[in-house]
C-alpha cells in the first residue's frame, strides 16, 4: 500500500485587521486547539472545534498540587537515598548519622503531608460553598 501524503504544502494568507486578530484569537484561546492555525483550519473546513472552560480556582489548585508533587518527589529521593545509605553502614557513628538525617527527612515529609492535607481541606471547602 502507498503512504498518504499528509503534508500540508499549500498556504492561505490572511490580512486582518488588529480587532478581527483579537476576536479570533480570544475565540482561539477558549478553544482545545494547540495553535492558531489548526483552530483556523477546522473553523473554515467546517469542523467541530472543542471549547473549554477555564476554572481560575481550579487552574491555582492544579498549579499548587503540581509544585507540592514535586517537592513531595524530592522528599521520597532523598528518603529512599537514606534507606540506601542505612543498607551500607558498618559502624555504629555511620548509623547515628543516618539517624539524625533520617529524623530530619521524616519531618520534612511530614511537613509536607500536613500541608497537602490543609491545602486540599482549603479546596475543598471552598468548592462546597459555590
Amino acid at each position: 500500500m502507498e503512504e498518504q501524503n499528509n503534508n500540508r504544502t499549500k498556504w492561505l494568507h490572511l490580512r486582518l485587521k488588529p480587532d478581527e486578530y483579537q476576536k479570533i484569537f480570544k475565540k482561539f484561546s477558549k478553544s482545545t486547539c494547540r495553535k492558531l492555525s489548526e483552530y483556523a483550519r477546522k473553523n473554515l473546513l467546517e469542523k467541530p472545534v472543542t471549547t473549554n472552560y477555564r476554572n481560575q480556582s481550579l487552574d491555582e489548585f492544579m498549579s499548587e498540587i503540581i509544585r507540592l508533587r514535586g517537592e513531595l518527589n524530592a522528599i521520597g529521593n532523598n528518603f529512599n537515598q537514606a534507606v540506601k545509605k542505612l543498607h551500607t553502614l558498618q559502624q555504629i557513628p555511620e548509623f547515628k548519622n543516618w539517624i539524625i538525617s533520617y529524623e530530619l527527612e521524616k519531618k520534612i515529609l511530614f511537613n509536607k503531608v500536613e500541608e497537602i492535607k490543609n491545602y486540599i481541606q482549603k479546596m475543598a471547602e471552598k468548592w462546597l460553598q459555590s
